[in-house]
């Protein structure tokens, strides 16, 4: 077996396959020893997104039909078992829907399905195919059937047609002691023409390097020397994360993570799209576009959405109207779809005005922290159906876009522009204490101010007016610790090192106080908010959240959307 070698751009790269999935732009599977949420495994796994995150295969590398001991070397392009007494295996994405595996002689692979049970509803069920002599793994929990073709060498099957609970597995060796192994793996529906190899696994392999190395290039051609160690990782674990349009999805779309966060919530999809944006504008538009193709009937966009779940329990804030300016300054949003946007946007704001205001009321209200996207902040401690500031602030700056957008179109912008005026009047009347804002339950009751979330209209940047930034930046400097700022006052209370919104630093909140910072004359501290995010990328990866204090990489490892504001934060360095 010829060792594979990636393209120039990307030979050099690898990754801990414990903490991001291998995988390709477009594919629903990975391979990842992360069968689960929270749960890492021993053994590569197959794993599909379709219906869910569902660990499909358990991969065994084998040497004399044994468990073989091994070390995971991946790159972008291939992912290689290196066993200890020499020989290897290796992996590439063939197609989004089909794998090549191969082996070195003397080793083997054994691919077990891990469910202990077939039930009428769950686990999957082994047969042998007699039109091509493949094997089949149907699998309940996808709706897809998994095939296994032998390219050269040979197959062993057990638990082929066994019903209930059964050891099913395919094992695959070489034909003999001194010859080599190869298979291809496919996800499928119900009937596909029998495998036909088109081109040779280390074509696959080129083609898959080249890929990749162009789409690095697309979105961050400003990654060389020095100044962007991590541009690289961060360009794959978009691209890995990328899923080709399914099921609810009708777009391609970058999922939060190919872990267990296998979803697009409706505002993780703008900064993704502001990552693609400068280099593939189209696919920026489509990652921005996606949730709005479900707006209801109110003009709510749905909470999340996956390849087969779409959920309207909650929302997310609308930090839409900020995105897009973003989106239009980078080109990514063509003349002959302004109007179609604009629609929707109005739209989605129309229902924060009608639909989330009590009467006599001009602040919008949060119903629950989820509807922040802060989950558990402690703004919401006292109340969870609260006015808040950062709501305001987001509106304030959507109703301005909407205002640019009406002028533009030829519309009458007044009206966005009377709705701006009279939510930045109850903003400053209603929340503005001279110090800074708190949050108001519908009793007036105030919230505490221990949570960055009260420190968030610094996003609206100059649309607050000089005075009120500068008392946002000094509170800013409150939270900013070596790593960035904390989402919850390192010195409260109510701070936890792994308390989700209640302490880690996330890469959304650091963005938009980064650029409101920026907008509002505060340059030298959205500067130093930038560099240490950055930093705390290069050392910690592109963890979900980060502990505030120590920078430890917390929860999913493989988070698209902290991959995407590293890339952002990097480009606008490398620019100034």
């Amino acid at each position: 077996m010829t060792s594979t070698t990636p393209s120039p751009d990307v030979r050099h790269m690898r990754f801990d396959i414990r903490q991001i999935p291998f995988s390709r732009r477009g594919a629903w599977l990975n391979l990842s020893p992360v069968a689960a949420a929270h749960e890492v495994r021993d053994d590569i796994h197959l794993v599909s997104h379709r219906t869910g995150m569902h660990a499909v295969l358990a991969l065994v590398p084998l040497r004399a039909g044994e468990r073989a001991a091994s070390a995971v070397v991946v790159d972008p392009a291939v992912l290689r078992w290196e066993l200890e007494d020499d020989g290897a295996i290796e992996a590439v994405f063939e197609r989004i829907d089909a794998i090549r595996l191969r082996g070195s002689a003397g080793t083997g692979i054994r691919l077990a399905d891990p469910a202990a049970e077939l039930t009428p509803f769950t686990g999957a069920y082994l047969l042998r195919d007699p039109q091509d002599g493949s094997t089949v793994l149907t699998s309940y929990e996808t709706g897809c059937r998994y095939r296994v073709t032998v390219l050269a060498g040979a197959s062993e099957t057990t638990g082929t047609e066994a019903l209930g609970a059964a050891d099913r597995a395919v094992t695959v060796t070489g034909a003999s002691e001194s010859s080599g192994w190869e298979i291809v793996l496919e996800e499928m529906g119900t009937a596909r023409a029998p495998y036909a190899d088109a081109a040779s696994f280390d074509a696959a392999a080129a083609d898959v390097a080249a890929e990749f190395a162009a789409y690095a290039d697309a979105i961050a051609p400003w990654r060389s020397g020095g100044d962007a160690p991590a541009a690289t990782l961060a360009a794959y674990v978009l691209w890995s994360a990328t899923v080709s349009a399914a099921g609810f999805l009708g777009r391609e779309s970058v999922l939060m993570s190919k872990h267990w966060m296998d979803k697009v919530w409706s505002w993780d999809h703008c900064f993704t799209a502001l990552a693609l944006a400068p280099g593939l504008p189209g696919a920026a538009l489509d990652q921005f576009l996606a949730p709005f193709d479900h707006q209801d009937a109110s003009g709510a966009l749905p909470d999340s959405i996956a390849h087969s779940e779409r959920l309207f329990n909650f929302v997310k804030p609308p930090i839409h109207g900020w995105a897009l300016r973003r989106l239009r300054a980078d080109g990514a949003v063509p003349a002959a779809q302004t109007r179609d946007v604009y629609e929707r946007m109005a739209s989605w704001t129309r229902f924060w005005l009608d639909r989330r205001r009590a009467p006599g009321r001009i602040l919008p209200f949060y119903q629950h922290g989820n509807d922040s996207g802060w989950d558990n902040s402690t703004l919401f401690d006292r109340d969870r159906v609260v006015a808040a500031p950062d709501l305001a602030a987001f509106l304030l700056q959507q109703l301005d876009v909407l205002a640019e957008l009406a002028a533009e179109l030829g519309e009458d912008p007044d009206p966005w522009l009377d709705e701006r005026r009279a939510v930045h009047e109850a903003l400053m009347a209603e929340l503005w204490t001279g110090d800074g804002f708190v949050a108001r339950g519908v009793d007036g009751g105030e919230s505490t101010r221990t949570s960055l979330l009260s420190v968030m209209p610094i996003a609206a940047g100059d649309l607050l007016g000089a005075e009120v930034s500068a008392v946002l930046a000094d509170r800013v400097r409150e939270f900013l610790t070596d790593w960035g700022p904390a989402t919850e006052r390192v010195d409260s209370g109510h701070y936890e090192s792994d308390g989700y919104w209640r302490g880690p630093i996330w890469a959304p909140a650091t963005l938009l106080i980064e650029d409101g910072l920026r907008r509002s004359g505060h340059g030298d501290l959205a500067d130093e908010v930038s560099a240490r995010f950055r930093r705390l990328c290069e050392t910690s990866g592109f963890a979900e959240n980060f502990d505030a204090l120590t920078g430890e990489g917390l929860r999913d490892r493989a988070y698209t959307w902290t991959a995407a504001v590293y890339l952002l934060l990097t480009r606008a360095a490398a620019k100034a």
